[in-house]
């Protein structure tokens, strides 16, 4: 009969940071090969990290660990802690975020924006470091909050929770060396009893400083500085450092959205030995084999289907052979046959991990069953002759073999903890999914591929890495797209680029071919304008990249057309779709003016629905009424009507001819009047661009008059716009125009003439056929829109880039949507203009981009953040004093060079001096604001450089430190500065003048004395 699957836990994700290795890839290669990953320092290495020399010479000590590289390097810009917060948090715990980051990003989920109600479990060992900081004797009354907060375990889970916004419980766990495990089984009960819908187990245990051990006769730590667990020539653990994450769902979620799982939990199994045992420290063979009894039983297994166990061993002489007798005894009565059980056991490689060990075991463990490889078992030579292994259903595997268990693959992972805690944990190899179809014949589709990180450094790393990854593993391009637009964070240094295939999308990261980087403004995004090309800009099949990358745009631009004739809808709809439609026919006015305002109209219509939402909007002659139309002046049928009418009736217009030039509006003038020439100005473009139009005959002449004056180009248009050749088509459209509704804009519109209607203003439905014959005056428009909305980013919305050109000019930021530099016909422009808004903070719904794409694993977020040790941890230099026995005392820590010395009016050692009574006559004067707070702020945040705009709460502060500035205000200037009012002026700027206006006004020193 088959398992009830309603209650098993899949693995969606993974992350550890482990000995011996750089990513966990590294670790797994490191693992089936046999390495121990143990180091052996050299006596000056650990003198240099604050080993007391003493110690270090003790002929009994042993200097051999699990070193962790870089444990003390942390991502803390990443998660919005300032240098000093960070500085004073145990490494331990921000190692721990930084897993409980990557180890979301492996299953697919954006750490800051995950919508499911997630749970955090959390355990970590005795912090040294805070034992460091207390024994430095730096710590004040309030710092040494500070160092509890960020380094005892009460936090650990819910700092997780609020720096990661999850809102399901956070538990800190501790029960000695089976933490993690014993985190893992109340994650697996709160997912099955609903208490959550995804849950992180974290576990961390790192010695501070890493170092050796000192041997003691009869104690469990090795005195050859090697863990051989289950050998003859075991004698005693060695400590090691690692952190390490899962992520947890109920496999039915599991399965219907995000990668394939590394593996299910099938059932844990938990107890204490309680009393019957030799003592507190000894374990138990019948509480363990209890353990695991009762996963088998949760598991609804038994012990027949199990292939391999990770187990706690740790090499010592009471703890194996109560090991392998209890495991032995459990497997045998739950079914297992002689020697059908392979035994791994980690700490052999790394050393035991302390509160980590047990979530280091399983991760190990599920790599077993994912891959179907038994690594073997580091460093051993002979069983132990203590172990029983006649009838044993437990074997030593001495080489990395295939799988060779009962199918599915199934393994047991043991956790032990001082105390008598066990806890025994059955997974099972992952459920093979079924392989997705590929669309046969289909070409390869273009996809917006995006990353993001805290900084440029990052940033570039990030893309290296992908780069690497898809070269090497070539996954579908829209499952890339898929998995970075909505399984990562989305950052503030931006990157975006488009491809096919992989190897193209990595072949343009490394040349930056393409590339498009950009950062979130620190305030939120900038307004967006919508701007509109007006004739001229049209080309056959400039509807296809918009199908191709706009969601929406098919129906929108099928209900635009469907307001149209139905003849002329028939010739539209084959003109914009088809690259080879004649371009002399779409150049005609009676049909480019329509073609343009129904791409522009659906494109804008599309736009709104990835989230781009305009705070303004602007056109160009033409694209004047279609930005009318997305400001809610006109309805979309009656736009479209009159958009036809104009075009007929302008291509009745005599023909004409139009001449751009590289100057402006004053020049333009005096080079007309100094010609005599029946020339007259079109469009004031910009302080370097303006149009003059007339006759075939008086614009050649015009060309042929200026003689290298000026720059001049001949603009391809069959009629001279907006000049006195277009009078006659005035007439008829007022007259269409007073049959058509015309309401107040709903967000601001700037029309061609440079006017800003505001929402709520009236509009003159004749001024749009006034306005399709006097001058443009577009440079005027966007000033308006730039005195308006400071900041602006404009987006031309319709094939080419010539109003992004003239935003340019115009200091605005300019993004053309459609540059019509790709491929005729392909999406990769669109994508592009999208991906650059994006990259510029602006709120694409990137989602909607990548709907073919399935989340995928992909390399996580690249830590190497800068290195930050608190100086009350820092190491004390030799010869300086005594310190605790095995802790170090730190020296004091210098002060920065960037903080300013003692100000007038404080003691030299910077203590308070009292309340600064305002200067007379020689009186010392009172601390400057502008001196004081940049070096109060750097005390509380530790960051060195700031300016007048440096916001308090962006550098990492929160409304605690600034209850703390404001007591380092009232200490060194003996007055009270109101927490309100620090909270409002938050900015350094802000707060220096909220203090000089507490102070009043300070007398300038009088003159010395001759």
């Amino acid at each position: 009969m088959a398992r009830d699957r309603s209650l098993d836990i899949a693995v969606t994700g993974v992350s550890g940071r482990f000995p011996g290795s750089a990513d966990l890839a590294g670790w797994w290669e490191a693992l089936k090969a046999g390495r121990v990953l143990t180091t052996r320092y050299d006596r000056q290495r650990l003198v240099t990290a604050g080993v007391p020399e003493h110690l270090v010479d003790d002929p009994d000590f042993v200097p051999v660990h699990g070193h962790l590289d870089d444990a003390d390097r942390f991502e803390n810009a990443l998660f919005r802690i300032s240098p000093r917060e960070a500085e004073m948090m145990d490494p331990q715990l921000r190692l721990m975020l930084e897993c409980a980051w990557t180890a979301l990003e492996d299953a697919a989920v954006d750490p800051l924006g995950s919508r499911t109600r997630t749970g955090v479990y959390a355990s970590a060992s005795a912090s040294g470091y805070l034992h460091r900081m207390i024994a430095g004797g730096l710590l004040d009354d309030l710092t040494i909050e500070d160092a509890l907060h960020g380094a005892a375990p009460d936090f650990l889970a819910s700092l997780i929770s609020y720096k990661l916004n999850l809102t399901g419980p956070a538990l800190a766990v501790q029960t000695a060396c089976s933490s993690s495990l014993v985190a893992l089984h109340l994650a697996v009960q709160a997912l099955l009893n609903g208490e959550c819908d995804q849950a992180l187990v974290v576990a961390s245990g790192m010695a501070y400083p890493q170092a050796g051990h000192l041997r003691v006769s009869g104690g469990i730590h090795s005195a050859s500085g090697h863990c051989r667990p289950f050998d003859e020539s075991a004698d005693g653990v060695v400590a090691g450092s690692g952190v390490g994450c899962v992520v947890l769902r109920r496999l039915d979620d599991a399965l219907t959205e995000g990668p394939e799982p590394y593996g299910v939990l099938l059932g844990t199994g938990v107890n204490n030995d309680g009393a019957a045992k030799a003592g507190y420290y000894a374990p138990s063979a019948g509480g363990q084999q209890a353990a695991i009894r009762a996963a088998l039983d949760a598991a609804d297994v038994d012990g027949a289907s199990i292939g391999y166990l990770e187990t706690h061993g740790t090499g010592t002489a009471i703890g194996d052979p109560i090991e392998w007798s209890a495991a032995s005894a459990a497997f045998r009565e739950a079914g297992a046959r002689p020697g059908q059980i392979a035994v791994g056991a980690l700490k052999a490689n790394t050393g035991h991990l302390d509160n980590a060990a047990g979530l280091a075991g399983l991760i190990k463990a599920l790599l077993v069953v994912r891959d179907g490889v038994v690594p073997p078992l580091a460093g051993f030579t002979r069983l132990n002759p203590l172990l029983e292994s006649e009838g044993s259903p437990l074997h030593v595997p001495t080489r990395a073999a295939p799988w060779t268990g009962p199918e599915p693959r199934r393994a047991g992972v043991s956790s032990f903890g001082v105390g008598g805690t066990n806890v025994h944990v059955v997974v099972e190899a992952p459920p093979v999914r079924a392989t997705r179809p590929e669309e046969e014949g289909a070409p390869p589709a273009e996809h917006l591929i995006v990353l993001s990180a805290a900084d440029g450094a990052a940033l570039d790393r990030s893309a290296e890495r992908l780069g690497r990854h898809l070269t090497a593993h070539a996954p579908r391009t829209a499952d890339v797209a898929r998995t970075l637009a909505t399984g990562r964070a989305a950052l503030g240094e931006r990157l975006a680029v488009t491809g096919r295939s992989p190897a193209e999308v990595a072949e343009r990261l490394a040349r930056g071919a393409g590339v498009v980087r950009g950062s979130r403004p620190v305030h939120g995004p900038a307004p967006l304008v919508l701007a509109f090309p007006g004739q001229g800009s049209q080309r056959p099949g400039m509807a296809r990249p918009f199908a191709e990358a706009l969601p929406g745009f098919p129906a929108a631009l099928a209900d635009c057309l469907a307001s149209f004739e139905p003849e002329l809808a028939r010739v539209l709809g084959s003109a914009l779709d088809d690259p080879d439609f004649p371009e002399a026919e779409l150049a005609r006015t009676c049909l480019a003016q329509p073609a343009l305002f129904a791409v522009e109209y659906a494109a804008a219509t599309a736009l709104r629905g990835l989230g781009v939402v305009p705070a303004a909007v602007v056109g160009h002659s033409l694209g004047e009424i279609t930005a009318a139309c997305v400001a809610g002046v006109l309805e979309p049928a009656d736009a479209a009507r009159l958009v036809a009418l104009r075009g007929r009736l302008m291509q009745d217009c005599t023909p004409g001819a139009m001449l751009a030039l590289g100057c402006g509006e004053s020049e333009t003038r005096e080079l007309i009047r100094a010609s005599g020439l029946a020339v007259e100005p079109a469009a004031f473009n910009s302080p370097a661009a303006s149009v003059v139009a007339g006759s075939h005959e008086a614009v050649a002449a015009f060309e042929s008059w200026l003689a290298g004056r000026v720059h001049a180009r001949r603009l391809r248009t069959s009629h001279a716009f907006h000049s006195a050749l277009i009078e006659p088509a005035v007439a008829p459209l007022g007259e269409e125009l007073s049959r058509i509704a015309v309401r107040a804009p709903e967000l601001p519109w700037a029309t061609t003439d440079g006017r800003l209607v505001l929402p709520g203003e009236g509009v003159d439905p004749y001024g749009f056929a006034e306005r399709a014959r006097s001058t443009v005056r577009f440079a005027q428009a966007l000033d308006a829109l730039a005195a308006h909305l400071p900041g602006a980013v404009v987006l031309e919305v319709g094939p080419g880039r010539a109003l992004s050109a003239l935003a340019d000019a115009a200091d605005l930021t300019a993004v053309p949507l459609a540059s019509g530099g790709g491929t005729p016909g392909s999406a990769r422009e669109v994508l592009t203009g999208l991906g650059t808004l994006w990259t510029l903070g602006q709120p694409v719904a990137l989602d909607a981009l990548c709907a073919a794409g399935e989340p995928i694993r992909l390399p996580g977020y690249p830590c190497a953040g800068p290195r930050r040790i608190a100086p009350e941890a820092a190491a004390r230099p030799a010869g300086a004093g005594r310190a605790p026995a095995g802790v170090p005392a730190p020296a004091p820590a210098p002060a920065p060079a960037s903080v300013p010395a003692p100000v007038p009016g404080q003691a030299e050692t910077g203590a308070a001096a009292g309340p600064v009574p305002v200067p007379v006559g020689d009186a010392v004067p009172p601390a400057d604001p502008a001196l004081l707070l940049p070096r109060l702020w750097h005390e509380l945040l530790g960051h060195e450089e700031l300016t007048d705009e440096a916001d308090f709460f962006l550098l990492g502060g929160d409304s605690l430190l600034v209850t703390r500035l404001a007591r380092k205000l009232h200490t060194e200037l003996g007055v009270k500065v109101p927490i309100r009012g620090l909270l409002l002026g938050r900015t350094l700027g802000g707060q220096i003048e909220l203090v000089r206006g507490l102070l009043g006004p300070v007398p300038e020193p009088a003159a010395a004395a001759g």
